[in-house]
């Protein structure tokens, strides 16, 4: 594993600041903005709908549920629509979307109009992170996209960690007017990165438009829409990779991680709230670390290792099982949690780092949606096999499966490596086309 110390070394917020062009820092600079209103509302929503709008528990699971829903339906055709008019445009509807579903919770006095506001969620939810994650691929260069997504991993992380403190402190079941407060503030935090997509970033490129569409290889496909993403082998290795590790790893986290501390380690819910917490504060205090020392090297590579650590944040869920409800299971529940916070931050600045600098520019809305359906329908499978399992009691079932994941995500990212160009592998050094543009002979 190749890489280079010089880079490395330079590799710091002030060195990563200077690099970045104007589009990137104005596009950096509202994260924490926008989603410590995530931050304020995301702990809250179940305490919001069942005990102070007082709908059944069993429909605020179903209320709930819609978002996913909506957005794995969306996202396709919103790839191709990233395409035909650009990301910037499709971001903008998105906040206007986010807002009203915001303003539309905080009065939603009855269950249809909670609906309403779920399935606004869903649709802003499966135009985010596609048209955000195409936007970067645009403005943001091939040798600074993996520490761009690192780098906005952490803001964001600080941003919901920031806002799930402040909102704890404020909201009281007993005054329901602070609940409708978080989320009209929630919906006010999209102001700002409105004012700067209308303002600053007015002069994003439009998409690229290309009559026949070279590929790497500089043959012409016949085809150019979803039939021409399916056919690139390498991006459906990287999508079953993402699909699997997302699969074991965030399909958990807010559901079976907790259902097992809860039922199998006999952990309050205090435990749980501070172990959220340190998982929240090692990726704010480690991904620069992380982000220096992978700098340069295979990401497939980087992808192995992350599986290896939560393969011991799994094994270290799995004992808490043998000390239920103790200070010990506590303990070893929020070391769980850390230590799967120490893996995000080797795994989210490689994975979309891969596939944007595997799309071509006339499909990198396609690429990025294509990921989007393999991280969301992890999301929606991997909460339904956790609840089967730990309901029916199949606890050493449930952490073999989960370290079984990472061992299978090892494979795929070995398999994968063989298939990817050096340079969308994180290799700098190595002289290879980049993609969407033709390969002009005698250049090679």
């Amino acid at each position: 594993m190749s890489t280079s110390a010089g880079a490395s070394s330079r590799l710091t917020l002030r060195s990563f600041w200077h690099d970045l062009p104007r589009e990137g820092k104005f596009l950096l600079s509202t994260i924490i903005v926008d989603f410590i209103g995530n931050g304020l509302v995301m702990p809250f929503n179940v305490v919001y709908l069942h005990e102070v709008r007082g709908f059944e528990l069993a429909r605020v699971g179903l209320l709930l549920s819609l978002p996913a829903l909506v957005g794995l339906l969306v996202v396709g055709p919103i790839g191709a629509l990233l395409d035909r008019i650009g990301p910037r445009i499709v971001v903008i509807c998105c906040f206007v979307i986010q807002i009203t579903a915001q303003v539309t919770l905080a009065s939603a006095t009855t269950e249809l109009r909670a609906a309403a506001g779920c399935v606004l969620l869903g649709f802003s939810g499966g135009i985010i992170w596609p048209a955000i994650q195409t936007l970067i691929g645009t403005i943001i260069p091939s040798h600074l996209r993996q520490r761009y997504f690192g780098v906005n991993f952490t803001l964001l992380n600080l941003g919901i960690g920031i806002g799930g403190i402040l909102g704890g402190l404020f909201v009281d079941v007993s005054r329901p007017e602070t609940f409708v407060a978080i989320y009209l503030i929630d919906a006010a935090t999209f102001l700002a990165p409105l004012a700067i997509f209308l303002g600053p970033l007015r002069h994003v490129p439009r998409p690229v438009r290309l009559e026949r569409d070279p590929t790497r290889d500089g043959h012409t496909p016949s085809a150019t829409g979803y039939r021409a993403v399916l056919r690139d082998r390498s991006l459906l290795l990287i999508l079953l990779l993402m699909f699997v590790a997302s699969f074991v790893g965030y399909g958990q986290l807010n559901t079976g991680f907790p259902a097992f501390g809860r039922e199998v380690g006999g952990i309050s819910t205090k435990a749980l709230g501070l172990a959220f917490a340190a998982n929240t504060a090692v990726i704010v205090v480690l991904q620069l670390f992380v982000l220096q020392r992978i700098e340069g090297r295979r990401r497939t590579r980087v992808i192995v290792v992350m599986s290896a650590i939560w393969g011991v944040s799994f094994l270290t869920l799995g004992a808490t099982g043998l000390v239920p409800g103790t200070v010990v299971a506590a303990l070893l529940f929020g070391l769980c949690a850390a230590v799967f916070g120490f893996g995000e931050t080797f795994f989210q600045p490689t994975l979309p780092a891969m596939v944007n600098d595997l799309a071509p520019d006339h499909l990198r809305g396609r690429y990025n949606a294509a990921m989007s359906i393999s991280w969301q329908s992890a999301s929606v499978a991997g909460p339904a096999v956790a609840g089967v399992l730990i309901g029916q009691g199949w606890n050493s079932s449930y952490i073999a499966m989960l370290v079984g994941g990472c061992v299978l995500v090892a494979w795929l990212a070995l398999v994968t490596e063989r298939r990817l160009p050096p340079r969308v592998n994180g290799v700098r050094d190595a002289e290879e086309p980049v993609p969407g543009v033709p390969v002009v002979p005698g250049q090679a």
